[in-house]
């Protein structure tokens, strides 16, 4: 195993502390080393050309999410992939969670039957949880900073995993507390998904940690909490939630499995959990909604990729 860093003393560190074998201060010294398959976690500014870059070296590839800023160079990428039979997978990491992926498995079995609306309830104290925001890539829109491509885009490529590809959205987006920063730290967020109607809240400031994914459908509900990694059910009226009967793993568990994923990936046991163009169709809706914000207006999201099952 090998790493990259820019930065002399995080490498350094980095690399006594997990026993890395090999420690590079640039990507093309990193790539001269013939590397199987590298781990793109850059600000997302620099995905796309850092992973074209690795597939011309042949090598597999798994990119930090957001997959990128823009649509440029994401063509090229998929060709170059296709046709060096390269693996391209993109870390929207909630896809490993077992729980989430149980409910997923229900609301397809048509237990609930038919997805009618989705609500996504998301709010935390960001100068808590990553007291270094205003330094790092989140301080700027063009390095995948703000709340809609560093954390909403999160809820939306799960919801777009459980019901389908979002069609059209209007949003309502503003900077209101966080300190240091102008990017946004609050979203309002209507989606369509077809026929299933879509809300998303956002917000970084607020006290209380909420990570809540809501699909209701026509016999009943399923709702995931991301951090208490768990799924529950209800279908009676005013009844009682039910547990989906999945043990919860801790945080790091589905990073782990997420590796296992891309490993598998690779040796061909398995499609990416979240492949390049799943991810691209997440990145369309990071757009609309930060062009719907500006225009005041609904966005159609265009070529919109197919989740497969």
């Amino acid at each position: 195993m090998s790493i990259c860093e820019l930065n002399p003393q995080l490498r350094e560190t980095i690399g006594q502390r997990y026993h890395v074998e090999h420690a590079f201060a640039g990507f093309e010294e990193a790539l001269r080393a013939r590397p199987h398959a590298a781990v793109i976690c850059t600000p997302a500014h620099w995905h796309i050309p850092m992973a074209r870059a690795a597939v011309e070296a042949g090598v597999h590839v798994l990119i930090e999410k957001p997959l990128s800023t823009k649509l440029d160079g994401i063509d090229e990428l998929r060709r170059e992939s296709a046709a060096r039979g390269l693996t391209v997978a993109v870390a929207y990491v909630l896809r490993n969670n077992p729980a989430l992926a149980a409910m997923r498995e229900a609301i397809a079995s048509g237990r609930f039957g038919a997805p009618k609306q989705v609500v996504a309830v998301l709010g935390q104290h960001l100068p808590k949880h990553r007291p270094a925001y205003r330094q790092i890539y989140f301080a700027d829109h063009a390095t995948g900073g703000g709340a809609v491509q560093d954390f909403l885009t999160h809820a939306i490529n799960a919801v777009e995993w459980l019901v389908g590809p979002i069609t059209r959205l209007t949003a309502d987006l503003d900077h209101q507390v966080l300190d240091g920063v102008t990017v946004e730290d609050t979203v309002h967020v209507l989606t369509r998904h077809g026929q299933v109607m879509g809300c998303f809240t956002d917000n970084l400031y607020q006290p209380a940690l909420e990570d809540t994914l809501t699909v209701v459908c026509e016999r009943g509900m399923a709702r995931f909490a991301v951090s208490e990694s768990r799924w529950r059910w209800m279908t009676e009226a005013d009844g009682a939630w039910q547990d989906g009967g999945v043990k919860p793993v801790d945080r790091d568990a589905t990073f782990v499995a997420q590796a296992h994923a891309f490993l598998d990936a690779i040796d061909g046991l398995g499609r990416p959990v979240c492949t390049l163009e799943e991810a691209c169709q997440s990145l369309r809706v990071n757009l609309a909604i930060l062009a719907s914000s500006k225009e005041r207006a609904w966005q159609m999201i265009e070529e919109p990729q197919t989740v497969h099952a």
